[in-house]
C-alpha cells in the first residue's frame, strides 16, 4: 500500500500592481467617507480616525467574509483572499480572526497614509507616514514564491486570481490600446 499525494489545486498568484490598485480602490472609498468627518484643522482628527477604522473593518473584513474573499477593490481586479496552511493555499476564505488580524495591520498603515494626506500641504514631512505600509507591502516584492506581504504572513493568507469579478485592469488595458490605435490614425 502506497501513500498517494493528492495534487494541490493551482491558484495563480497576483502581481503587485494589481494588488496595489485593488488596495487603492478600497482605501479611496474609505478615505473619502472618513474625510467628510474631518474638521479641516491641522493634526490628527479623532472622529475621522474612528470613522476610517470602522469603515475599513466593514469594507475589508465584513464584506470579504461574506463575499467569497473579495472586497470591492479585489472584485474590480479579479482577486480573492484565501487561507494558507503549511505553505499551501487552502481553497477557503480565512476565518474572522485571521481577517481581523490581517486588516488591523493594513488598517494601521492605511490610516497613517490618510493622516499624511490630510496634513501633507501644511507639513511636508508627513510623507514619512507612508513608510510602515511600504515596508509591509514591500515584503511581497522579496517573496517571489508566494508573494505574501507581512500582513499575509502574520495572518496566514494569500491573494490569488479569481474568475469572478469586473476585470477592471483588462478593461483599462483595452481602452488604452483602443485610444493608442485611434491616435495613430
Amino acid at each position: 500500500m502506497t501513500i498517494d499525494r493528492v495534487p494541490q489545486k493551482h491558484y495563480p498568484k497576483v502581481d503587485i500592481g494589481r494588488r496595489g490598485m485593488a488596495l487603492g480602490i478600497d482605501f479611496l472609498g474609505v478615505w473619502l467617507l472618513s474625510s467628510v468627518f474631518g474638521s479641516g484643522e491641522i493634526g490628527i482628527q479623532v472622529v475621522q480616525i474612528l470613522v476610517f477604522a470602522i469603515a475599513w473593518a466593514i469594507t475589508r473584513v465584513v464584506v470579504v467574509y461574506n463575499n467569497q474573499g473579495q472586497s470591492l477593490g479585489r472584485w474590480a481586479f479579479d482577486m480573492k483572499l484565501l487561507e494558507v496552511q503549511d505553505g499551501q493555499v487552502v481553497g477557503r476564505i480565512p476565518d474572522l480572526q485571521s481577517l481581523l488580524k490581517r486588516e488591523a495591520i493594513i488598517c494601521f498603515g492605511a490610516l497613517l497614509i490618510s493622516i499624511a494626506l490630510g496634513n501633507i500641504i501644511r507639513n511636508p514631512t508627513a510623507i514619512v507616514l507612508v513608510i510602515p505600509l511600504a515596508i509591509d507591502c514591500g515584503a511581497a516584492l522579496s517573496d517571489t514564491q508566494m508573494r505574501q506581504a507581512l500582513h499575509d504572513r502574520v495572518s496566514g493568507t494569500m491573494i490569488v486570481s479569481s474568475r469572478r469579478g469586473y476585470s477592471l485592469d483588462i478593461k483599462i488595458k483595452r481602452l488604452v490600446e483602443k485610444t493608442r490605435r485611434n491616435v495613430r490614425k
